[in-house]
């Protein structure tokens, strides 16, 4: 514990003092120059971010962010007024040459205007904790910089930098103190959410702890993603059902736009940041994650109870499903993920002529809006073109318990 080895640090610098005769004049101030130095080492490790500032970040909203200062309680016990805490925007290159430097150099200018960006670093008796708690905070503007090629706006990473100068006692040293936030998509528009969740979502999962700031790989193990992608969707929909192997070999084919390779032959490629976010899909408007997070608002929104009872196929392709269904009794049908919208779900069924012949047919597929209105089990029941849920669940049974809904679409 900090608190602990700051006790030894100043038991040894008592016991030093105590020896100054001894040891002269010169090894003295070359001994308290050291000391002072590990002081400021672990002073300064101390000062912590505690509640982080939202990762996608818009402007004139406001936020919250807190930091905390371990070791406050012990070192700020004299202090004749609470000592004030200022957050400030910081570019990926001021983050870098701020980290580079060992934070020894203060920022020379900010990158965007906070409002309500000051405030004190106060000490609870009861708690023992020193934090500076920023309630009210708003990002008011920010002022982008140079991006490299053909980098979007939602692709610039900045960060909050809180900083604050305090004087130990009873050491009367001065330390300047400074903490980084996790690195932050700030956007303008609504409509840029997505695009910004992608890149902090790629951040957050494929840095490495100790990096230069925000230095992320630009490919990553088609098996890396699959646990991102499968964590990604367990966390934002609520579900302990999470992603299953057929799924991911439907979502290799589907961003590397490869039919012919076998699941194991996903297994040993590497995915880009372009594949993920930035090349449009064949044949489509968007990227797989615009289309994925369509998915994710789509299930978290409407479907989570009918994943979580594994009714969902949802991840399979259009041509998989007429090979499953093509063999099967009419009215078998399953569902799944639209490919040609985003966030949408689509019933799968087969009709079966009286020769024999078999034809899949593909329902339009319902939005979070159109399922808003009637849910997804009364549409199900409504269609007496519907028998047996794939491969041969009597839909009654299989979704009995989601009719009658009588909260629209929340499943």
């Amino acid at each position: 514990r900090c608190e602990n080895l700051v006790e030894v640090y100043f038991k040894l610098q008592q016991q030093v003092m105590a020896a100054s005769t001894e040891l002269g004049p010169e090894l003295l101030a070359r001994l308290l120059e050291r000391f002072n130095e590990v002081l400021s080492s672990l002073v300064k490790s101390s000062f912590l971010v505690e509640k982080q500032p939202p990762q996608v970040l818009k402007t004139q909203t406001k936020f919250q962010a807190s930091v905390r200062f371990l070791l406050g309680p012990q070192l700020l016990m004299a202090a004749p007024k609470p000592y004030m805490v200022r957050a400030d925007m910081v570019t990926e290159k001021q983050a870098r040459e701020l980290e580079l430097s060992k934070y020894s150099n203060t920022l020379s200018e900010s990158t965007g205007e906070i409002l309500h960006n000051t405030v004190a670093l106060e000490t609870n008796p009861t708690s023992g904790t020193c934090c500076a708690n920023f309630k009210n905070v708003l990002l008011k503007k920010i002022k982008r910089c140079e991006r490299k090629g053909s980098e979007s706006v939602t692709e610039e990473k900045c960060a909050v930098l809180f900083s604050t100068n305090v004087t130990l006692t009873p050491s009367n040293v001065s330390i300047h103190l400074q903490v980084l936030s996790l690195p932050i998509v700030v956007i303008v528009h609504g409509n840029q959410d997505n695009n910004a969740k992608a890149t902090v979502l790629w951040d957050n999962a494929f840095s490495d702890t100790e990096r230069v700031p925000f230095v992320v790989a630009e490919r990553v193990p088609w098996d890396k993603m699959c646990d991102t992608l499968n964590l990604k969707f367990m966390a934002e929909v609520q579900t302990t059902k999470g992603l299953l192997k057929d799924h991911y070999f439907f979502l290799a084919q589907k961003i590397f736009n490869d039919h012919s390779a076998s699941p194991e032959d996903f297994q040993n490629r590497h995915v880009s940041w372009a594949q993920f976010n930035k090349e449009i899909l064949p044949g489509r408007g968007f990227t797989f994650w615009q289309w994925f997070d369509g998915v994710l608002d789509l299930t978290k929104r409407c479907l989570k109870s009918y994943w979580s009872d594994r009714l969902i196929m949802g991840f399979i392709s259009k041509q998989y499903v007429c090979k499953l269904l093509s063999m099967e009794p009419d009215g078998t049908f399953l569902l799944r993920f639209s490919d040609s919208e985003i966030g949408g779900v689509t019933i799968a069924y087969v009709i079966r002529g009286k020769d024999g012949s078999s034809q899949v047919e593909n329902i339009q597929p319902f939005s979070a809006k159109d399922l808003s209105i009637r849910s997804l089990g009364d549409r199900i029941r409504d269609l007496g073109q519907l028998r047996n849920l794939y491969p041969n669940i009597p839909k009654d049974q299989a979704f009995g318990s989601h009719y009658n809904s009588e909260c629209g679409g929340l499943g």
